[in-house]
């Protein structure tokens, strides 16, 4: 008899909501994590009475109302509206691009003095056919907000030149036409009453969790612990890169207490100068509204990611892609072990997309 129904390699959402839902049907779990936490990358730390989120930003938000309805058995969230705005150099505009961007860049107040500029500005650069991102900006926007907006922040995002990344980066690069600031078009949004780590939490309520587990040394020393294994961990790394390592870029964050009450007036403030180093500052009290007398900052700082280093965006090029696909057929091989998430999927989830996933992957076992 094995000792486990599932080892679960990954306390981050994925491996919770697995972990949550077969303890329901009576499975017993054990839920390991390399990291001296849960929660993966939607960890919250308190710090002066603020949640700070300690792996960058994250606003949970979704169209789907069964997954909304799924995440509010666990907590209550609050109203937050992500309005990040940007700045470049002494100028500063809202995001994404809407009519209050517009205004400020160009003095002007109505949608059709707007698309005018735009369209007028498209046709100036002569592209027809965009063969990289900076030619899909040019062509999309035009180059007032390529070269003020886009062009420095994704430098420094992907740590190349916009000629060398490719057009599909920004092909559906959003566009409004009308005062709104909010970010995201979907129906539910909020951060969580109590920050992300105390969701995760209950939901591994009925499970066994280690943290500070190595999974290979694990397995190495406990080769029959459980009958099968769900793994959300790097598909490349499970099978010993043997096809080669799969491209992340990774990120650093510094953050500091700082004594005053409000730093920049908004959780999230984009640097778009390519002269500036980090791509972000998050004023992490602004997520949940919070009174503080102290505030606490993170600047965001991208970089190249290399083996050793903590993944965050996969990139997916086409290269990386034909490797994920070599990697997905020798998955589909390994007798017992399910692989899913962010890393496991070598694809960038928002949160909802993540429960969904999980939530199919468990209808299917």
């Amino acid at each position: 008899m094995k000792k486990y129904d599932y080892l679960i390699v990954g306390a981050g959402l994925y491996g919770a909501v697995m972990a949550y839902e077969l303890g329901k049907k009576g499975k017993k779990c054990l839920v390991i994590d390399r990291r001296d936490h849960i929660a993966g990358n939607i960890y919250c730390e308190e710090i002066e009475g603020i949640h700070v989120h300690k792996y960058g930003a994250h606003i949970f938000h979704t169209s789907d109302k069964k997954i909304w309805e799924y995440m509010n058995q666990f907590t209550e969230f609050n109203n937050y509206i992500n309005s990040p705005v940007a700045v470049y150099k002494d100028e500063l505009y809202n995001l994404p691009f809407n009519m209050n961007t517009f205004s400020k860049m160009w003095g002007i107040r109505t949608p059709g003095e707007a698309k005018a500029i735009i369209e007028k500005q498209r046709k100036e650069t002569g592209i027809t056919e965009p063969k990289n991102l900076e030619e899909q900006a040019l062509f999309l926007g035009g180059r007032d907000i390529y070269e003020k907006l886009i062009k420095g922040y994704t430098e420094k995002q992907w740590g190349r030149k916009c000629t060398e990344l490719p057009a599909f980066i920004i092909r559906r690069l959003p566009f409004r036409f009308i005062y709104d600031n909010n970010y995201f078009n979907d129906r539910y949004q909020g951060i969580p009453i109590g920050g992300y780590t105390a969701i995760v939490e209950k939901m591994l309520e009925g499970a066994e969790v280690r943290t500070g587990v190595d999974f290979f040394e694990f397995r190495k020393e406990n080769p029959d612990i459980a009958e099968k294994i769900i793994f959300t961990g790097m598909i490349d790394e499970y099978f010993g890169y043997r096809l080669g390592a799969l491209e992340y870029r990774s990120v650093r964050f510094e953050t500091e207490v700082l004594d005053c009450e409000n730093y920049q007036g908004n959780a999230v403030v984009n640097y778009t100068e390519r002269e500036v180093p980090y791509t972000r500052i998050i004023e992490h009290k602004h997520f949940e509204f919070g009174r503080q007398e102290k505030t606490v900052i993170s600047r965001e700082y991208s970089s190249e990611w290399s083996v050793g280093m903590e993944p965050y965006y996969p990139v997916n090029d086409e290269k990386n892609t034909a490797l994920y696909q070599a990697y997905r057929e020798l998955a589909e091989k390994e007798e017992n072990v399910i692989f899913g998430g962010r890393l496991g999927d070598y694809k960038y989830y928002d949160m909802d997309k993540v429960v969904a996933a999980a939530l199919e992957r468990l209808e299917e076992l």
